[in-house]
């Protein structure tokens, strides 16, 4: 790597980002493999920017320049002694010295793993524990990391017992003129780690062939235009940030500016400062709650046209969690006076398990839902005695370029419009296999096709997810979907997104009951009491039944790395007494 690859200011003279109009004609990723896309993206001037905590430029990329740091790379990797398909975990911080690494691990023929940085969740000895359970199933031969997390890497690559290098060690190792190995397509290019990965992670094998067909999807699926810019904070261990935001926009030749996701979660605004500065048309991803997160800083008073231009703002991605319809009308009542239309939203569907996208939203369409009656989701006879109820389940557009799609019942037979059952997709951008893992690699592939694990239904060739099979609850033979108790209790007074976890517990007796930890902000013991009869009356309205309802410190509910509530978790501290719930007046 160059002297000038580490992210610090490259002079005090004012920085030219890269341009997002290039004399280079666009290719929408259709290559034989990653090196040939970012050997052509290198013969052009776009690249990626690297932004401070404020949103102020700080480091110009061009892909010229991470094509040569990654050769650079790739050399002294195997001057290191690896050799083709040995695995190197990288922590993903979001940067060049990540950037020309994971490319250069591909040039050399090895295969990057992505690791995820330290969450606020957890302390120092969980996230030590977090990534050696990755590291122990990908069985790297180097782990490479920022100098300010050199105790927990060291440590973590100790209990497994690879080698460690920080980035600035990395760079001063020699890097000897070494003639490079041309990948073929079928080969595997890199491994992704799901975010909800903790105990039995899964490593997901992708090849180069999958992975430029996927990119290609997003291409044609979005419809790029010459005048698109990407600009994202989401990170690079999750695989839209990685995927989405990072490899495709080499793939397909974007310019990116990039924020760091924990300065994004301390200054939020400063995401749509850089939307509003970009004289291009943006393209832009977010989880749900990044956008709840804007709409909520922004008070009614703020005058939000004269800080925001959010009007080139043309495609305004959803995906990674469920897609909440209130949370995306929030938004959109917050920011239409600068300049934000609905019409931007891009809902999509997709996992690492498919690379990354299985579906968008066409361009233009927006956000479109189906109200669902309860009953159809539980699959219970409707009960006549009491009103209907419903729920507003989101459209997560079509199927992409290369992608097939299926709605399977409980004995694998195809489904029609309009109902429930197991998504299953096949395609060029399925993933090869979990890495060395056939056992669970046979439990969700038949005959090339891919069990998904989520719930769905189709509808004029738009898919609708419902929820996780593995989340629902099952309570005397009727289902009940965790969200929909969330959301229910959320729309009492004082709530935000993500302050409650809805799963089944069994009781001393054996029977299943749903039960709900609520981060609770008040400190007055009565009124905790109150609060904690009403949310168990909202639960009832919707179950039928007495539930389990614990009050618990704010900040106490776990999360994946990409920022989604982990309920599995939740529920796992809370029975080994690590969520402690607070106390309730006599």
């Amino acid at each position: 790597m160059n002297d000038t690859t580490a992210m610090v200011p490259q002079t005090d003279q004012e920085l030219i980002p890269t341009p997002y109009l290039d004399d280079l004609p666009r290719r929408r990723s259709d290559f034989d493999t990653f090196c040939d896309a970012l050997d052509y993206a290198a013969k052009g001037k776009r690249g990626f920017n690297f932004h401070d905590p404020r949103g102020k430029l700080i480091r110009v990329y061009p892909y010229s320049e991470l094509r040569e740091d990654a050769l650079i790379a790739a050399k002294r990797l195997i001057a290191m002694g690896v050799a083709a398909g040995d695995r190197i975990t990288l922590v993903a911080e979001t940067g060049p010295d990540f950037a020309a690494l994971f490319c250069g691990a591909i040039y050399a023929g090895a295969l990057p793993v992505p690791l995820p940085l330290p969450t606020s969740f957890g302390g120092k000895d969980s996230y030590i524990d977090q990534i050696a359970v990755q590291m122990r199933s990908a069985e790297p031969k180097w782990l490479f990391y920022p100098e300010e997390l050199a105790g927990m890497a060291i440590a973590a690559a100790e209990q497994q017992g690879c080698k460690a290098m920080s980035w600035e060690q990395f760079a001063s190792q020699p890097a000897p003129e070494i003639k490079l190995p041309r990948p073929k397509p079928d080969d595997l290019c890199f491994l992704q780690y799901s975010s909800g990965s903790t105990r039995f992670p899964h490593g997901v094998a992708i090849t180069h062939k999958g992975l430029v067909a996927n990119l290609a999807s997003h291409a044609h699926g979005m419809k790029f235009r010459e005048t698109d810019r990407c600009i994202s904070w989401l990170p690079w261990y999750h695989d839209m940030g990685l995927v989405g935001c990072f490899l495709s926009m080499i793939g397909n030749q974007v310019s990116t500016d990039f924020l760091r996701t924990e300065d994004f979660a301390r200054r939020p605004l400063a995401w749509l400062d850089m939307i509003s500065r970009n004289p291009g048309t943006s393209c832009s991803f977010s989880p749900s709650f990044g956008y709840d997160i804007c709409a909520r800083r922004v008070s009614s008073q703020t005058h939000v046209a004269e800080r925001f231009d959010l009007s080139r703002w043309v495609l305004a991605g959803n995906g990674a969690d469920m897609i909440r319809p209130d949370v995306m009308q929030g938004f959109v009542e917050a920011f239409a006076d600068a300049g934000f239309q609905a019409s931007s939203f891009m809902p999509s569907y997709g996992l690492a398990e498919s690379t990354l996208a299985v579906t968008l939203m066409p361009p233009g369409e927006g956000i479109r839902v189906e109200l669902v009656e309860e009953e159809r989701l539980s699959g219970s006879p409707r009960d006549l005695s009491r009103p209907a109820r419903y729920r507003a389940i989101v459209n997560c557009g079509k199927v992409v370029r290369g992608m097939e799609l299926e709605i399977r019942g409980e004995n694998s037979e195809i489904l029609g419009d309009h109902r429930i059952g197991k998504v299953w997709c096949r395609g060029s951008s399925v993933m090869h296999s979990y890495f060395r893992d056939p056992e669970a690699t046979e439990a969700c592939m038949v005959d090339g096709w891919l069990d998904t694990g989520d719930m769905g239904y189709m509808v004029d060739g738009y898919l609708f997810i419902v929820g996780r099979a593995k989340d629902m609850i099952i309570i005397n033979g009727k289902n009940h979907w965790p969200q929909d108790i969330e959301w229910a209790v959320e729309q009492l007074p004082g709530f935000h997104q993500g302050d409650i976890a809805a799963f089944a517990l069994e009781t001393e007796g054996g029977e299943e009951v749903p039960a709900v930890l609520v981060h609770c902000r008040i400190s007055d013991p009565v009124d905790r009491k109150r609060l904690h009869g009403d949310i168990r009356e909202k639960v009832r309205s919707i179950t039928g039944m007495n539930c389990v309802v614990e009050l618990v410190p704010p900040r106490s509910l776990p999360r994946t790395s990409s920022g989604k509530l982990s309920r599995a978790k939740a529920k796992k501290l809370y029975l080994d007494g690590e969520i402690e719930p607070l106390e309730l007046a006599a």
